[in-house]
């Protein structure tokens, strides 16, 4: 019998939510109450979002830590991303936690992504406090949303003990929580002291050797590889030398030059690191998420992180445009390679398969969202690519195939319903919920496949006119739907290279929406604009205007053309057919034929026909 105690100087908690309920600001909230600013210091808002692309979306996309203390108690905090693409950062997020804060939107209740990361709380065995956040909304529901999680813990097989959970009412924005809607709250000390009092202290065997669970990766100019986890036995040491066990069970030595712990939004140096207590070592270059860190004498592994399948794949490939090397700085396939495999290392759910051509790797993730923000990443980075259209990863069991299966929920105004149902049963869904609270706004579910959802989202907003709200996440994996048409357009292609001109342009405006302005370059086999009708055509988008010297009234006026959308990476990826590609640079995304040439692809289709 294992004689387990708890660490009670330590608690280490996840914060949970979907997409904009609020949690990043919540968690500004804790830091400046808690005492990590002096009076008076200047803080950006959204501390915990880092990256420029958190900042810009507003979402969260990798987890971190941070730690606040209360009453003397460290309370290590681990922000995980709301969005299920996300999700081996909120698997990885989670091996750190004892406990978790579910955070809800008074108005919007628990949503899909919510369900998503709550599954993973009740399966990693967590306990969980509700915070029942935004209650100064004018269309805050609190009783009916009370209601809805303690349908959704029921859903989610929630243990006894799960199901008793406290709950709180609190305004994130202006930092306040309270334990009734009565009682006017003026700060978070309620949602502290719970904490401390409700959470469990992280539990160790005071009999056991040192363990550590990887369950993230940085990098260091100064220190090289850092591995990032909790301490599950014993203490760590400075200097110490200790062995890793990878995934084959090897041990590899390695020594610590540098023992750090959370200390606010930064790390600090100690001597020596308590059990529970979330820390990152320095001194090994070969290690991986999920590893077990050890002592030499006894070394024992720990239960590796398991992370769900990947669901979706794209293919990357080098720039092979007319233009490319004009852009970016980073262009040869060993960087992009280097940059994929240095991507896997530090995100357990992204996997890159090498493929015979050296030039191409084949990457799969949770969703075509989560590979969007890899590119986008990149790009910032100066690296030029070409990435192909996202496919769903198929399998095979019992002579069946297979696809996976999205529960989508879709909220909209009745007047929509119509048309949203009509282009999901077209893309092989199936209406499993129908709700009307008779406001105006209806509540449909659907069971659908993950291929169908692929470009379709911005499709829903313009048919919503955006007001629609859809949210999915993964059911699991189901047979195979069958076919159906992903776009029913074609493609405006060039037939030539140069650069493009107003008069041109402007005479190709009837034949479909245009990609390009006057003076952009274009070349061969670039997709100029999206076809009325669903067959490709090429054109060309440099041609001018024959000149004369005969003069008449109205003969040389200038043209006046339709404003162009620009292109983001999202509505690219999501435009493409099997036989494109979107050519990423760090100024521009271009949309482009697989095969440039007009005459090849020509010849191609002939010889498909004949076949056929």
């Amino acid at each position: 019998m294992k004689n387990y105690v708890r660490n009670e100087k330590l608690r280490n908690i996840a914060i949970i939510a979907h997409v904009d309920h609020g949690k990043t600001t919540l968690v500004d909230a804790m830091f400046r109450q808690s005492g990590l600013f002096r009076e008076g210091q200047e803080v950006d808002d959204r501390i915990m979002d880092s990256m420029d692309l958190e900042r810009e979306r507003g979402i969260t996309i990798s987890a971190k830590n941070c730690a606040v203390t209360w009453k003397d108690v460290k309370i290590n905090i681990i922000d995980t991303p709301g969005h299920a693409d996300f999700g081996g950062e909120v698997e990885r997020s989670l091996s750190m936690a004892d406990g978790a804060l579910l955070l809800v939107d008074a108005s919007e209740g628990p949503l899909p992504q919510t369900r998503f990361v709550l599954k993973k709380t009740f399966e990693a065995g967590l306990k969980v406090i509700v915070v029942i956040n935004k209650i100064d909304r004018k269309d805050a529901r609190t009783d009916e949303v009370l209601d809805e999680i303690y349908d959704l813990f029921i859903d989610l097989d929630a243990t006894e003990e799960q199901l008793d959970f406290t709950y709180l009412y609190a305004i994130g924005r202006d930092g306040v929580a309270q334990k009734t809607l009565e009682e006017k709250g003026e700060n978070l000390h309620v949602l502290f002291d719970m904490i401390i009092d409700e959470m469990p202290a992280p539990k160790y065997d005071p009999d056991e050797p040192f363990q550590m669970l990887v369950a993230d990766l940085d990098y260091s100019d100064y220190l090289g590889r850092l591995a990032i986890g909790k301490i599950f036995h014993g203490e760590a040491h400075q200097k110490e030398t200790l062995a890793c066990i990878d995934e084959n069970g090897d041990h590899n030595p390695l020594k610590v030059s540098k023992l750090q712990v959370y200390d606010g939004l930064n790390v600090r140096a100690v001597d020596v690191a308590q059990p529970g207590d979330i820390i990152v070592l320095s001194g090994i270059e070969d290690v991986k998420i999920g590893d077990t860190i050890c002592t030499k004498e006894n070394p024992r592994s720990l239960k590796r992180i398991v992370v769900d399948e990947p669901t979706v794949s794209m293919r990357f490939t080098i720039n092979t445009s007319p233009l490319a090397g004009l852009e970016g700085k980073i262009v040869q396939s060993s960087k992009i390679r280097e940059r994929l495999q240095k991507e896997t290392l530090r995100n357990v759910a992204i996997k890159v398969e090498y493929t015979e051509e050296r030039d191409t790797f084949i990457v799969k993730g949770r969703g075509e969202f989560q590979l969007a923000i890899i590119i986008e990443t990149m790009r910032r980075e100066g690296f030029e690519l070409c990435v192909g259209r996202p496919e769903v990863i198929l399998k095979h069991k019992n002579g069946k195939k297979l696809e996976p299966m999205e529960h989508i929920f879709v909220d909209c105004d009745e007047n929509f319903m119509g048309i949203v149902t009509e282009k999901l049963s077209a893309r092989k869904g199936k209406m499993t919920n129908l709700v009307n609270n008779g406001k105006g706004r209806v509540r449909i579910e659907f069971s659908i496949p993950s291929r169908s959802l692929i470009g379709y989202r911005d499709e829903f907003l313009t048919d919503t006119k955006g007001t629609g709200i859809l949210n999915s996440y993964l059911e699991g994996y189901g047979e195979y739907r069958g076919a159906f048409p992903s776009r029913f357009t074609g493609s405006i292609v060039s037939d030539r290279g140069g650069k493009a001109v107003a008069y041109a342009i402007f005479n190709l405006e009837p034949r479909g929406n245009l990609f390009i302005e006057p003076g952009d370059p274009v070349y061969e086999g670039m997709i100029i604009g999206e076809h009325n009708r669903d067959n490709d055509i090429n054109a060309n988008p440099t041609k001018e205007k024959k000149l004369t010297n005969m003069r008449a009234s109205g003969k040389d006026e200038s043209v006046i053309l339709s404003p162009v959308k620009p292109m983001t990476l999202e509505r690219a990826i999501h435009f493409l057919r099997e036989d494109e590609m979107v050519e990423v640079t760090p100024k521009s995304i271009r949309l482009r034929k697989t095969i440039l040439s007009a005459q090849t692809r020509h010849t191609m289709r002939s010889a498909f026909l004949k076949e056929s």
